[in-house]
């Protein structure tokens, strides 16, 4: 039997942070971030990146105000490539050559036990094209090197206005739209969706969820006249698991443009009926509502993986980077729902 988060004693979180994107602003909202003592209570946190990259940051920005250098805990990274290459504000294949390694480091660290999971500040993409690592994104990047098959991107946003708690889940990343047809299959689907009901029930302590489920076409194919896909096939799988998962309520296929009305209202504080969780069949389908109302509050979390990863859901801002002004409030969200996921899993562990 799980036993509630506030009793359990004794547990320190050992969260791993990666810089990020040297060139972008991941080591100034690390290092803001940190200044918040409440997230560094009961809690281990190592940065992982480059010290002097850091160290220019505290200084440039004349960070002692708000973060005491001598209580950071910092992984200090070594790369090919030269720091003074890196160009603060433009990325390069230098730093995309230090991001990648500082996952590297942070993912090796966490699989041999030395961190429950990792915190990832944002990354450019490009750069690690750039820099010949060919990767979509860091999600991918950790599935493979956790050995994992079947993962997924659940992002998580506590409302500031109510107690709703926002949580999406993508049924496909970073694909074409040209291509998310093609990509959309019954056993993905189904997948998808038992990586999320474990992940509610594992992660966030819901063992009888429900779950909201997005057609794919506008009015969800209006009984074939505006796609097929939910006649053809996406209508008959929903049925089957719900047969399947007595234990679990399943709603849908909810057409796309009316599933966030509801849980629009209720992060505004409004009263609406509200699910535990959404799953979108693509990336704008679900990350442009999930954006519109958590811009600055949203975390990706990576389902599906041996260890917590969390990461703040925006990117490397390169046009601000150096000049102060980052927020570090999803950084800082990303923390604290990493500390969190690690003590409900211990919870239910014990």
């Amino acid at each position: 039997m799980n036993k509630p988060i506030s009793e359990i004693k004794n547990i320190i979180p050992r969260l791993a942070i990666t810089i990020g994107d040297p060139g972008g602003i991941g080591p100034e909202i690390v290092l803001k971030a940190l200044a918040d003592l409440s997230l560094t209570e009961n809690c281990n946190l190592t940065i992982i990146g480059s010290r002097q990259v850091l160290q220019e940051t505290y200084q440039k920005l004349s960070l002692e105000k708000l973060v005491n250098w001598e209580n950071l805990k910092i992984l200090d990274v070594e790369f090919d490539g030269k720091l003074e290459d890196i160009c603060l504000g433009e990325g390069n294949a230098v730093s995309g050559e230090a991001s990648f390694r500082y996952m590297e480091k942070a993912i090796a660290q966490t699989l041999a036990g030395e961190f429950h999971g990792i915190v990832t500040a944002p990354i450019s993409k490009t750069c690690w094209q750039m820099a010949g690592h060919r990767y979509p994104g860091q999600t991918e990047l950790l599935a493979e090197k956790a050995g994992v098959k079947k993962f997924g991107m659940l992002f998580v946003a506590h409302s500031p206005h109510s107690n709703f708690v926002l949580r999406c889940l993508l049924a496909t990343t970073h694909v074409p739209l040209c291509q998310v047809p093609l990509a959309l299959t019954p056993e993905l689907m189904s997948w998808k969706l038992e990586l999320l009901v474990e992940s509610l029930q594992k992660d966030f302590g819901i063992f009888r969820p429900k779950i909201a489920i997005s057609g794919l076409n506008p009015h969800s194919g209006e009984n074939g006249q505006l796609g097929i896909e939910e006649k053809d096939w996406l209508i008959p799988w929903l049925e089957k698991e719900s047969d399947r998962r007595r234990d679990v309520q399943l709603d849908g296929l909810i057409p796309p443009d009316t599933m966030w009305v509801k849980p629009g209202q209720a992060w505004l504080g409004l009263p609406a009926r509200t699910y535990d969780a959404y799953l979108a069949l693509y990336h704008d389908q679900g990350l442009i509502p999930v954006k519109l109302m958590a811009f600055d509050l949203a975390v990706n979390t990576t389902i599906g993986l041996p260890f917590v990863r969390t990461s703040p859901d925006h990117g490397t801002a390169f046009d601000i980077a150096g000049q102060g002004i980052a927020d570090a409030t999803s950084m800082k969200a990303a923390i604290q729902l990493g500390k969190d996921l690690i003590l409900q899993r211990i919870s239910i562990s014990e």
